[in-house]
């Protein structure tokens, strides 16, 4: 009986140790876990080449760009048809040997000899018209370059300020990684002296593993902008490369009527068209040319055989084509040569009419993109930072719980990062506005630049009495 009664107590006693073994111990860290990998995570690696700026990375695409290089070979190769389109045939040099005996073939003194000289030669006015329509391909081609050039350069701009937004969103999730940091601190020691319950501790365990996902993305934007803007330079994707700029917005944009009158003046695709009208009025010319002969001219020495009165002659031809008795072919070329300019000419009016179409989304969109960065800048930012500091105040008075003050970061962090892609929209939707117009937009007058972030985030210290 003793014994029965002294297994029961051993068998209480060792519950009780177990129980108490399982309660929360005040020297355990919930953020144990996270530390680390947060310290690992937010040790950026500093860019081991300087820094270049838009100006600089514009200088360096149109320099090295595969595409432009290919496009400015193009133009060569035009430039070297020109010189040719015009110039004459080749000449001919013929010689024939008459009257040579059959029974002395080798008795040459017996033939007659002639050494013949023979050269083509266009009617008047055709060999400037296939001039003019060379020199038209010429310019249409550099059309065509320049209508490259605009488009490498806008791909430029707006992968240069999406890079420039990440490099920003970076340094913001630094700084919300910071308050968070410190957020999970005051929650810790409130857990540790009892203040607040161990979910607080957990919550903010999360709010800093969502950080470190958030920075995992933001990473890998970042690198795929890099790869796309070293592709653009003409340089290995994997290539180090660092941006330095800042958002310059205009403070208005141009009338759409401006806006059309510079896409007439500088649009490459429309130049392209032009010059593609051009080349069906000079082909159409050209055509109606077909009905002017053309000429031929011989000239020759002749040598006559031993015996002749005179042995050394010459002879004189001219020879002249006869179009008008093909009437029927003239005709037919000459109605095509019609109807392709009429295809060119209703192709120019196509395409006016795209680049008008393009000018007018372009200019909505950056409408649309200014006012959004406006309101992010006069209203959503402020109304973000000004709550943000009054939720920090009110937890450190113990006025509010953790669930609020996470809260308030997390609409802070979304509030400055939709702010970041408004002001990267904006950069990109004027250089579509660039493109589409075929000119640089006018920015003598522009906005304070947005640089980032502006406010520096409110400081938690925990205060345990």
């Amino acid at each position: 009986m003793k014994v029965l009664h002294l297994c029961i107590c051993l068998l209480i006693a060792f519950s009780g140790a177990r129980g108490f073994a399982s309660e929360p111990s005040a020297d355990t860290d919930p953020l144990s876990g996270v530390t680390g990998l947060l310290a690992q995570e937010h040790q950026h690696s500093r860019p081991s080449t300087p820094p270049m700026s838009l100006a600089e990375l514009e200088t360096a695409a149109l320099a090295n760009n595969p595409e432009i290089r290919v496009a400015m070979r193009r133009v060569a190769i035009a430039e070297t048809r020109v010189r040719s389109a015009g110039s004459l045939s080749d000449p001919e040099f013929m010689y024939r040997g008459w009257g040579i005996p059959l029974a002395k073939p080798w008795d040459l003194n017996q033939t007659q000899h002639m050494f013949m000289f023979n050269q083509s030669l266009p009617g008047p006015g055709k060999r400037a018209l296939r001039t003019q329509l060379a020199s038209e391909e010429v310019e249409q081609v550099k059309a065509e370059l320049e209508a490259k050039k605009r488009d490498v350069t806008a791909q430029v701009r707006k992968t240069f300020y999406d890079l420039l937004r990440k490099q920003e969103e970076l340094l913001l999730h630094d700084e919300q990684a910071a308050l968070a940091r410190q957020s999970s601190e005051s929650a810790r020691i409130k857990y540790v002296v009892g203040r607040v319950p161990q979910q607080d501790v957990l919550k903010a365990q999360i709010a800093l593993t969502k950080l470190v996902e958030h920075l995992v993305m933001l990473e890998q934007d970042g690198g795929l902008a890099r790869a796309r803007l070293n592709t653009l330079l003409g340089r290995d994707p994997g290539s180090p490369l660092e941006v330095l700029g800042e958002y310059s917005p205009p403070q208005k944009l141009p009338a759409l009527l401006d806006l059309e009158k510079s896409a007439l003046e500088n649009r490459a695709e429309l130049a392209v068209a032009s010059s593609g009208v051009e080349q069906g009025e000079a082909r159409t010319k050209l055509a109606q040319k077909a009905y002017t002969p053309d000429y031929y001219l011989n000239a020759g020495y002749m040598l006559m055989p031993d015996g002749a009165r005179y042995r050394n002659t010459y002879m004189a031809e001219l020879a002249v084509t006869l179009p008008w008795l093909n009437r029927g072919r003239r005709d037919a070329e000459i109605a095509e040569a019609q109807a392709d300019l009429s295809v060119d000419k209703a192709e120019y009016d196509n395409q006016r009419a795209l680049v008008f179409e393009e000018i007018q989304e372009a200019l909505i969109r950056a409408q649309s993109a200014k006012r959004l960065v406006d309101l992010y800048s006069q209203t959503l930012r402020p109304q973000a930072q000004a709550t943000l500091k009054s939720t920090v105040a009110a937890y450190q008075a113990d006025r509010t719980d953790l669930l609020n003050l996470l809260d308030g970061q997390n609409t802070t962090l979304e509030v400055e990062l939709d702010y970041y892609r408004a002001a990267s929209e904006l950069e990109s939707r004027l250089a579509d506005l660039e493109r589409a117009v075929g000119a640089p937009l006018t920015r003598d007058e522009q906005e304070s630049n947005i640089r980032g972030p502006q406010a520096s985030l409110p400081q938690i210290t925990p205060e345990v009495h």
